[in-house]
């Protein structure tokens, strides 16, 4: 049996200067980490001689078919296909955290399937090109409108600037920072559960018709990543960094009216309220996972306030690994 783990992601300035549509004209740039919630694929060979169904898959549903074209589950589908295996394999999906719900998560399951599939193949493919043939995938032959920087830190991991080139050029910077201020930043984070599931690909394709139009706010949205590095590396206390993602929150509403809503307005004015510094919806909008930045002795009256469900995570994890083989 392979397993493989795979980290979702956490963005915090740069999204949408992330999709091709955008960076190959302008250069784009995220500032984000992998966090410690993770996809867990295991990969087990069956005799399916002996069965009367050749591929066997798990996931919120399970598939007993004969023929890869029978498979429902397209990002399963497809990367059964493109490693060319057409039989006598099960796989099983499961995950700490929902998809649709702004983490990564469908670019995570991609990546952590490649990842699994080769290793079943004995192939070891490094993880940049992991990153690269989960882009193509998704863009070229699932053809879901994404961005590339949730597979790349499903692939990589860690705490880091990507810089975005081309669909198969991107550069991951690594953030240098201390054990201590990892921890310091860690302690301002509070990621909250707004209970609305949406598919990004669908608020995404909104946006990216809108790129020429909100050409100058994605500038400015690109200009912050490099603020927010120069706060993180630098000495200075983190709040700055919160009013910076106040400002990116208020840019990334205003790119598409499909971004925001009245339900997710009201609980970042009654997060601010309580005494977040500032905060964001995580993905591409439209619903999931709300994070606030928040001054630890403020964290009692902001979870109080809102009474949504929280989830506590660590930044930094590690890419797409193998955890048994």
């Amino acid at each position: 049996m392979i397993i493989t783990k795979t980290p979702f992601r956490i963005s915090f300035f740069g999204g949408a200067t992330d999709y091709p549509e955008y960076f190959t004209k302008h250069g784009g740039a995220v500032l984000g980490t992998a966090v410690d919630k993770f996809a867990y694929i295991s990969v087990t060979p069956f005799y399916s001689r002996l069965f009367d169904y050749s591929i066997r898959l798990a996931y919120r549903q399970v598939e007993c078919v004969k023929s890869l074209d029978e498979i429902k589950h397209a990002p399963f589908r497809e990367c059964l296909r493109w490693c060319r295996i057409t039989q006598d394999i099960e796989v099983d999906y499961t995950a700490e955290l929902p998809a649709f719900s702004g983490l990564g998560t469908s670019s995570s399951f991609v990546v952590g399937l490649l990842n699994a599939l080769y290793a079943y193949q004995g192939k070891s493919v490094r993880p940049m090109e992991l990153a690269y043939q989960a882009i193509e995938i998704e863009r070229e032959v699932l053809k879901e409108t994404v961005g590339c920087q949730d597979q790349t830190f499903a692939a990589v991991g860690g705490f880091n600037v990507l810089e975005f080139r081309a669909t198969d050029d991107i550069v991951v910077h690594r953030i240098p920072l201390s054990s201590e201020r990892i921890e310091e930043f860690e302690a301002h984070l509070l990621v909250l559960f707004t209970g609305i599931r949406r598919r990004a690909s669908d608020i995404a394709a909104k946006q990216v018709k809108r790129v020429d139009i909100n050409r100058e706010r994605l500038k400015r949205m690109r200009e912050m990543v490099d603020e927010g590095f120069d706060i993180l590396t630098s000495s200075c206390g983190l709040m700055k960094f919160g009013l910076l993602l106040d400002e990116a929150w208020q840019l990334k509403s205003q790119l598409d009216e499909s971004v925001s809503n009245d339900a997710i307005r009201n609980i970042y004015k009654e997060g601010k309220r309580a005494g977040a510094l500032g905060g964001k919806l995580l993905g591409a909008g439209g619903g999931g996972f709300f994070l606030f930045f928040v001054p630890p002795e403020k964290k009692k009256a902001v979870r109080e306030q809102l009474g949504l469900e929280e989830i506590p995570v660590k930044v930094n994890a590690p890419g797409s690994h193998i955890i048994h083989a």
